[in-house]
């Protein structure tokens, strides 16, 4: 493994280290004032916030002009394909947490959209599965522990990457780690392409998150809070919805994916 190899373990193990030290420093702010989102708890509230302030200014000086120049050179559909592509080499992580939450249906029907997509869609730039009424099921290791019942833990805000939870933000050193296609490129000595596309699939998030961001933002009295609640919602829904497929319970409310 090379000195980028190493780089890139190096900074997921900050990470990690940042989401369990979210667990354990209640104690360096009891003074602070927070509200809590029902069911996410938010005891770095004060620090939360200015590390959310600072990435506004990101997004606006930096992130947003590069996804509007992204926009301009790229079309609608083959910004579609990019998001198809990177979500068709998510499928063995998919395939993974599927076996891990114990759902054989999901796990056969990510095999079933991965075999099609692959050879009917253009090695899945095209979403021909979907089209046919398979829909995507995205799952992480962190709607696995969820499933294990493994409690969200503090609400963190990260540098750049936005906001997430101790448990989630373990999920996704976890998923990241042990994804086939960093160990196939770092085996190969080709870390580069591992990065490339670590960046490429930052920038799809972000451009698919975009638009429906900055409505949040127009709309809310406090912003920050309300990205906190999205956030506890959508990963709610997630493993709720995971939860029921083995409960047989009715179904919750439905919180979209945001895509193109």
């Amino acid at each position: 493994m090379g000195r980028r190899g190493m780089n890139f373990l190096a900074a997921g193990a900050l990470l990690f280290s940042l989401a369990l030290v979210g667990c354990s420093s209640s104690e360096d702010v009891q003074d602070a004032e927070y509200s809590d989102t029902p069911g996410m708890s938010d005891p770095l509230e004060n620090v939360n916030r200015a590390v959310f302030g600072f990435n506004r200014k990101v997004d606006d000086f930096v992130i947003y002009p590069v996804i509007n120049g992204y926009r301009f050179v790229v079309p609608s559909p083959a910004r579609k394909g990019v998001t198809n592509l990177l979500d068709h080499l998510q499928n063995p992580v998919y395939l993974a947490n599927q076996l891990l939450q114990g759902d054989l249906e999901g796990a056969g029907r990510v095999t079933f959209r991965s075999i099609v997509n692959t050879f009917v869609g253009f090695g899945g730039v095209m979403d021909v599965a979907g089209y046919e009424g398979y829909e995507k099921m995205p799952e992480d290791f962190g709607q696995t522990l969820a499933v294990w019942g493994v409690d969200h833990g503090p609400y963190i805000v990260v540098p750049f990457l936005g906001p997430s939870s101790a448990r989630d933000y373990a999920g996704y050193f976890v998923d990241s780690f042990f994804d086939p296609l960093r160990w196939y490129w770092f085996n190969i000595d080709e870390e580069h392409l591992y990065y490339t596309k670590m960046g490429v699939r930052y920038l799809d998030l972000r451009n698919n998150l975009k638009d429906t961001l900055q409505e949040l933002e127009a709309s809310s009295i406090d912003y920050y809070a309300s990205v906190r609640s999205t956030y506890y919602q959508a990963r709610e829904a997630a493993a709720n919805d995971k939860k029921e497929v083995a409960t047989g319970q009715d179904s919750v409310p439905y919180f979209p994916e945001y895509e193109d």
